[in-house]
């Protein structure tokens, strides 16, 4: 492990600029459909499960690649790997621009996600191998550049789907993806990609046995299942919920689902920071419990009035997103470890969070209503607050005693 601090761009610039651009493009893909999908509906007939199953998508890609990227990063390398994965999100995403029917959109998701999985895992051991000295910082910035493509698709879609049409507005964001690859097919073909950067340790063998046995590694599985499972809930219904019970008009919805994302801009700055330098988890533990509290309860007794702060704190919430991501890091010691709990925690909390859409969308089929389903996700944060406990426990997860 390189020892000491060195300048951020000291003989690594491509990698910095490159896991912006791979971080910027991780929920493009997520956040650009649910804001113009009633536009897709006149074209393509989509019924309710297959709209819950378009929104339940993600987590379960990502879940399944969160268990898949380990051993494919071990046989083909961190970089080649993505590479690859980049170059099939821009196909995906380019493919469902073109789709013409219900399967052609579901079938490009999963090549949409399924590559969004990889680099998802593949983003905490890069952050480590290049930057191991700025840890805290370089979270920081691919965070930053995550949320900024969080809130940008949904404030644009429907402008560009006024004006282009929605095949233009979804398919356009192919054009983002193929630039991200540039830098690292950079790295691959320099002669000093590897310059002043220790390689990293390969993933060791039972790696995931090591991690059903950890509490370190749980209690970030849980932190981020609840961030995860309101998020993506959020992503698949909040314009809905928001014209039936807030009386706003579709593109105003759209809007305050981009200030929703928007809210993890600031938490992307300041929880990798707050964390690393100052090991303050359980204040932003209970930061996110409260935005999540006070937001779902605006949301259910007073929707009509000041809307937009009640989506804003629970956009708040989710700031355990970012902080699992930094904890990936900090609760381990070495490049293998980091990359078996990258794997882990995003397995198993994006395969959780897959219910997440699935099931606010039949409750509210059952009920007629939202208030059950917001009642749920309330219910939902409970969990992250024990969690929260044990994940600010400074331990590892290599020690046996974690």
């Amino acid at each position: 492990m390189t020892s000491g601090t060195r300048p951020l761009w000291a003989g690594r610039a491509l990698a910095l600029v490159g896991i912006a651009l791979v971080a910027f493009n991780l929920r493009t893909g997520v956040a650009s459909l649910s804001p113009i999908i009633s536009r897709v509906e006149h074209d393509i007939a989509l019924d309710p499960a297959v709209v819950g199953l378009v929104g339940m998508l993600p987590p379960l890609c990502f879940a399944a690649f969160g268990i898949a990227t380990p051993p494919l990063a071990k046989r083909f390398g961190l970089e080649p790997l993505l590479v690859g994965a980049l170059l099939a999100l821009t196909a995906g995403l380019a493919w469902r621009g073109l789709a013409d029917s219900a399967l052609a959109l579901v079938a490009a998701g999963v090549v949409i996600f399924a590559t969004t999985g990889i680099g998802n895992v593949l983003l905490p051991p890069l952050v480590k191998r290049y930057f191991p000295d700025r840890i805290g910082l370089v979270t920081t910035i691919y965070v930053t550049a995550m949320s900024i493509s969080t809130f940008i698709p949904p404030l644009v879609a429907v402008p560009v789907a006024d004006a282009a049409g929605w095949r233009v507005s979804i398919g356009a964001w192919a054009f983002v993806a193929v630039v991200s690859v540039i830098p690292w097919i950079a790295l691959l073909v320099h002669p000093k990609r590897g310059a002043g950067v220790e390689l990293p340790e390969e993933p060791a063998s039972g790696g995931v046995r090591r991690m059903l046995r950890s509490s370190v590694a749980w209690s970030l599985a849980v932190i981020f299942i609840v961030s995860s499972f309101n998020a993506y809930s959020a992503f698949a219904w909040l314009p809905r919920v928001l014209v039936d019970i807030a009386g706003v008009s579709p593109a105003q919805a759209g809007a305050l689902l981009s200030l929703y994302a928007a809210m993890g801009l600031p938490a992307g700055i300041l929880v990798p920071i707050v964390a690393a330098r100052y090991g303050r988890v359980r204040l932003l533990v209970a930061v996110s419990m409260t935005a999540f509290v006070l937001g779902y309860l605006g949301l259910l007794f007073v929707p009509e009035t000041a809307t937009w702060l009640w989506v804003a704190l629970a956009g708040i919430g989710p700031l355990m997103f970012p902080l699992a991501l930094v904890l990936i890091n900090l609760r381990s010691r070495t490049h293998a470890g980091a990359v078996a709990l990258s794997g882990f925690v995003q397995s198993v909390g994006y395969l959780v969070a897959a219910a997440g859409p699935l099931v606010v969308g039949f409750v509210h089929a059952a009920t007629g209503g939202w208030t059950v389903p917001i009642l749920i996700l309330l219910a939902s944060i409970v969990p992250g607050a024990i969690a929260g406990v044990v994940a600010a426990r400074p331990r590892y997860v290599e020690d046996h005693t974690a």
